[in-house]
C-alpha cells in the first residue's frame, strides 16, 4: 500500500519530458497552410518532414483536399436515418455499441 504514491508519481516523468520537448516540435504543414494561411512556413514544414526541396505538389494536394471538404454537404442525423441506403448500417452500429455499454465491455 505504501507504493501507491510512487506509482502515481511515475506519471510526472513522461509529462515533463513532453512539456520540455513540445516547443521544439514543428507545426503541422496542414495547420500552417489551412488555419494560419501561411504558405511559406507550410512549405518549410513540408520540406523538413519530406526531406525534399520541391514540395509544391504536396501543397497543392492539401489545398485541393481543403476545397473538396468545403464543398461537401453535411448531413444531419435525421437526414441520415431517412436515407434508406445507410439506415441498416447505422442501426447495426448503434445496437452493437449499446450492447457493449450494457454488458460492461466498453474497452472494445
Amino acid at each position: 500500500e505504501s507504493r501507491w504514491p510512487f506509482l502515481f508519481g511515475a506519471i510526472i516523468v513522461p509529462s515533463l519530458i513532453q512539456a520540455v520537448v513540445l516547443p521544439f516540435l514543428p507545426e503541422s504543414p496542414r495547420y500552417l497552410l489551412l488555419e494560419k494561411q501561411n504558405r511559406s512556413k507550410a512549405e518549410k514544414a513540408f520540406q523538413r518532414f519530406l526531406g525534399k526541396a520541391d514540395v509544391s505538389q504536396e501543397v497543392e494536394e492539401v489545398l485541393a483536399e481543403s476545397r473538396v471538404q468545403r464543398n461537401t454537404k453535411l448531413v444531419s442525423v435525421v437526414e441520415l436515418l431517412r436515407t434508406r441506403a445507410v439506415r441498416w448500417q447505422i442501426l447495426t452500429v448503434v445496437v452493437t455499441m449499446g450492447c457493449y455499454q450494457l454488458c460492461g465491455l466498453n474497452a472494445v
